[in-house]
């Protein structure tokens, strides 16, 4: 049965928004109309859902904080017993933006009509990823929807609060170097020819920093914006380059390597894995799906390749953690710890302690590069503005000893 999102006027006159299921636009009428509301516009969410499938760049989407909050309810309300179709009518009256009601409208809508939940989610892979859609579908499989859902919620409230902790280590130091070049910009474009004009109208010899301030400043105020638009043409063209699935591996595989970032990196992707491989195998996913599946969650494509091979190798029948070890940018202590839950028969658990581990790394080191950048920041601001100030007052030095 189809969802239909309204605006009704009430008998007060007032207007009324809201979603309605029918088998057409004109039995949604009716239906408003038999609950004394006089029907302004009816349209259909489903069709509108799909005709967003032709998704362009800035379509609407779940935000990270939304698919969060979606799965979690979801799973306490399949645990307290209520079927999928109540559950959805429950979250479609919490929900508070437009966008979440619309979308979860049609799900429910599509749920009633008989198709299973990881089909219906299916349709929509802007907001449910595959590992999203694959675990719902493991859990229908195994009849424990509920306690996947749960599993899940779990692991997305984790994800988002790793991002968020990055986000933050790495925020001061971003607006540190945004106020740094507007302000070293605004000094050297406006404050230091101005002051120094005044000495150059007097005939007098300026000192040689004072001259090479002048000769950047000159620079920076005719050639400055054009040295943005190459900068910026530049950082497009190498976004096209990096199209190249060759130039993207050898980018990506010297990424892992680079000094102090490559260890961050490595722990970025490893923690990625480790964390939605435990879940997926821990929710009853075949191992080569579950592989696949983490695989395509990694953002560095030079381990990507490293997973396919690895998996290729399980294929074969040899195990995880001997397929894995055979590649340098996996930590050592996953494949122990793989290892470990391939003896003991607990994989899922070996797994989920060795993405905590990664995790707790990749903290450190972000909170580490993050606490060295800001004294470099500070010191390079420091040193700039002390050469301009320098420039500025070695000529007024200069004048006083002349008149002394």
């Amino acid at each position: 049965m189809p969802a239909f999102r309204y605006e009704a006027l009430l008998a007060s006159g007032q207007s009324k928004n809201g979603v309605i299921n029918a088998d057409s636009a004109r039995a949604a009428r009716a239906e408003l109309r038999g609950q004394g509301l006089t029907p302004i516009t009816v349209d259909q969410i489903a069709s509108e859902e799909k005709n967003k499938g032709q998704q362009s760049l800035f379509a609407d989407k779940l935000s990270s904080n939304e698919l969060s909050l979606f799965t979690r309810q979801l799973a306490s309300l399949l645990e307290a017993g209520l079927p999928l179709e109540q559950s959805f009518s429950a979250l479609l009256e919490q929900a508070e933006r437009v966008y979440v009601r619309d979308l979860i409208a049609a799900i429910r809508s599509e749920v009633m009509a008989g198709h299973s939940l990881s089909d219906v989610l299916k349709q929509h892979p802007r907001d449910f990823a595959d590992i999203y859609t694959a675990l719902v579908a493991s859990g229908e499989q195994i009849g424990q929807l509920a306690r996947v859902l749960s599993r899940l919620a779990d692991f997305i409230e984790r994800r988002n609060a790793l991002v968020q902790k990055v986000r933050l280590a790495f925020t001061y130091p971003a607006i540190v170097t945004v106020v740094a070049f507007a302000i070293v910009i605004f000094l050297l474009a406006y404050v230091v020819p101005q002051i120094v004009s005044v000495f150059a109208n007097t005939k007098q010899k300026l000192p040689l920093l004072t001259v090479v301030m002048l000769v950047i400043s000159d620079f920076v105020r005719a050639y400055g914006i054009y040295v943005a638009i190459i900068v910026a043409f530049a950082a497009w063209c190498w976004r096209q380059i990096l199209k190249n699935p060759d130039v993207k591996m050898r980018w990506h595989a010297w990424l892992l390597m680079a000094p102090l970032y490559g260890k961050f990196e490595r722990s970025l992707n490893t923690s990625r894995f480790a964390s939605t491989l435990a879940i997926t195998i821990g929710s009853g996913v075949p191992i080569l799906q579950a592989l696949q599946t983490s695989r395509d969650t990694l953002s560095n494509v030079a381990m990507r390749e490293q997973v396919e091979t690895a998996t290729s190798a399980v294929r074969e029948g040899v195990s995880l953690a001997r397929a894995l070890s055979t590649h340098q940018h996996f930590p050592p202590m996953l494949i122990h710890m793989i290892r470990a839950g391939e003896v003991t028969g607990d994989l899922p658990a070996m797994l989920e302690r060795a993405a905590d581990s990664q995790q707790q790394d990749l903290e450190r080191r972000a909170l580490t590069m993050a606490g060295l950048l800001e004294p470099i920041l500070i010191l390079v601001m420091g040193v700039v503005v002390l050469l301009i100030v320098l420039a500025v007052l070695m000529p007024i030095i200069e004048i006083n000893q002349l008149v002394h």
